[in-house]
């Protein structure tokens, strides 16, 4: 039981401190390219446009087992020869984290517009964010790199870092291979609403508990930090349930409370508005000040689930090794 919450505070803690090198980045790519060649791989053979939604949805279904399966066998297989070694499997686990990642591409938008001006933050932002950015004032700007740090708090740390702590690397593999096909082929468009229906849904599925968890670790992170944890908290309560997706709601709400600000809002997609919700009632008018901000929450968040991981750890393996050597009398 202990070996677990063990490989995710390794996990969590390595790649927090180093990322993911880039040495070994030039030597073999990430581990997320692979799974998406084989994911793309499948599309490209299963996702025929002559057959009908129903054989559609059934070829997305087989396809979402295979690249799942694929993966979380070999990391199982891999799991097993080192189990004895939970800093081995934390290690591995750590490909899958985006902490340090995270942070340099939304500090990159701060420094862009504060050193460069609007045009190098929409740049900036355009490498985070999948809205058009051709338009957007200082503001939205800001708006949209703080609603980016918010979800990808969840999906990109929270969630693979759960998952390991339940399920060790072949969890963390697991997730990480479902989000990635959601990421590529769960869109609602022509293409792939069909063929990615599977992936989708199962990707909200999983995804669940960590959007949950995320909130609480950046209103327990406001705590900590000075910001308003309390407005976080009531932010969630009034705001989370509105956004269009089921878990980002969370974690944006939970950010846009504790800084003050709104967030959301209506946005271009391909030269189409999105009429996206607002949440918070704070400011609109957000600034690079504010990215600073969320970047400050952002690093107490992640001190706080990492510190958890070790305690939970702690604990367990305490009570393991008093249950081992019971006192005699």
């Amino acid at each position: 039981m202990s070996f677990f919450p063990r490989t995710a505070f390794i996990a969590t803690l390595t790649e927090g401190l180093f990322g993911y090198p880039k040495w070994l980045y030039s030597a073999i790519r990430h581990p997320v390219m692979w799974q998406g060649a084989l994911i793309s791989t499948l599309e490209r053979h299963l996702n025929h446009q002559t057959f009908s939604r129903r054989k559609r949805i059934a070829a997305g279904a087989f396809a979402t087992g295979l690249f799942t399966a694929v993966p979380v066998a070999l990391a199982a297989l891999v799991s097993r020869n080192v189990r004895h070694s939970p800093i081995a499997c934390g290690l591995l686990a750590s490909c899958c984290l985006a902490q340090r990642s995270l942070h340099e591409h939304v500090e990159a938008v701060a420094q862009a517009l504060e050193n460069k001006g609007l045009s190098a933050g929409r740049q900036a932002v355009s490498m985070i964010v999948g809205r058009d950015t051709s338009a957007l004032d200082e503001a939205a700007i800001c708006r949209a790199t703080i609603e980016t740090l918010a979800e990808n708090f969840s999906d990109g740390i929270v969630a693979p870092a759960f998952w390991c702590a339940l399920g060790g690397l072949p969890g963390t593999v697991f997730y990480k291979a479902v989000n990635t096909a959601d990421s590529m082929i769960g869109h609602r468009n022509e293409r792939y609403e069909a063929f990615g229906k599977t992936a989708a849904r199962l990707d909200d599925l999983i995804n669940l508990p960590a959007s949950r968890l995320s909130a609480f670790w950046i209103v327990s992170a406001a705590f900590f930090t000075g910001q308003d944890w309390k407005a976080a908290l009531h932010t969630i309560r009034r705001d989370a349930r509105h956004h269009r997706s089921p878990n980002a709601g969370w974690p944006e709400a939970a950010m846009a409370g504790a800084l003050g600000l709104s967030i959301g809002g209506p946005r271009l997609y391909n030269g189409e508005v999105a009429n996206v919700p607002w949440i918070g009632k704070g400011r609109q008018e957000a600034t690079p000040a504010d990215i600073r901000r969320a970047l400050k929450l952002y690093r107490a968040a992640c001190t706080i689930q990492c510190l958890t991981f070790y305690i939970i750890f702690r604990n367990t393996h305490n009570s393991r090794t008093q249950n081992a050597n019971p006192i005699r009398n």
